[in-house]
């Protein structure tokens, strides 16, 4: 009956390999050992399959970690979806929260994320290798630095200037608390807060004292 069994099992037909297989497997191992540790080949071995069949569903290394980027951006845009409604001031807190918070999780898929970068509004120049879920993620961000400005919560006269500091800050926070300084989480929240907190001071609109 054993015997039965293992060859029933040895001739039970394989699921078709599926590109979404392929690269939720890339993100798991990219997760748990590295980018570094992410090759075509290792990959395979862990879906059971030989690396030439991969390129039936991936053009090459690049193109599967584009697609891994894509879905780590899409958990992103729906994180910052869900401030939507917020003041302006609260949805650039929120993002920025989300922001770091991902950095610190997924440390090494953060990293694959900014191996593509977005495409930016206003008819700025685009890069070939723009990612469109990035471009919607820094849409939405460039969008709240917006409707501060259009309520007065915040003075600019360059949006986009001003949503590419907000990222450029909070990016380098996030980069900063990967380098393992040995912050507690309670002071690495409060550099979060100080830096987001700086930057919306100095972009508020001023206050008129009382009876001028």
């Amino acid at each position: 009956n054993r015997i039965r069994r293992d060859e029933m099992t040895a001739s039970a037909p394989r699921a078709a390999l599926q590109r979404g297989q392929i690269v939720a497997e890339a993100r798991e191992l990219i997760s748990a050992a590295g980018l570094e540790a992410l090759s075509l080949r290792r990959l395979a071995s862990h879906l059971g399959v030989t690396a030439a069949a991969l390129y039936a569903h991936v053009r090459d290394k690049r193109d599967l970690l584009r697609a891994v980027a894509e879905l780590e951006f899409a958990t992103l845009v729906d994180a910052f979806a869900d401030t939507a409604g917020a003041a302006a001031s609260e949805q650039i807190r929120a993002h920025a929260r989300v922001y770091v918070d991902y950095a610190r999780r997924e440390p090494e898929l953060f990293r694959v994320m900014f191996l593509f970068p977005p495409g930016l509004p206003d008819g700025q120049t685009r890069s070939e290798h723009e990612l469109p879920a990035a471009t919607e993620a820094f849409g939405l961000a460039a969008a709240a630095i917006e409707n501060g400005v259009a309520a007065g919560e915040l003075v600019t006269d360059d949006p986009l200037l001003a949503a590419l500091t907000f990222w450029a800050a909070i990016h380098g926070v996030a980069t900063v608390l990967q380098l393992d300084l040995g912050l507690t989480p309670a002071f690495e929240d409060r550099l979060v807060t100080e830096t987001i907190e700086r930057l919306l001071a100095g972009y508020r609109a001023p206050t008129t004292p009382e009876g001028e």
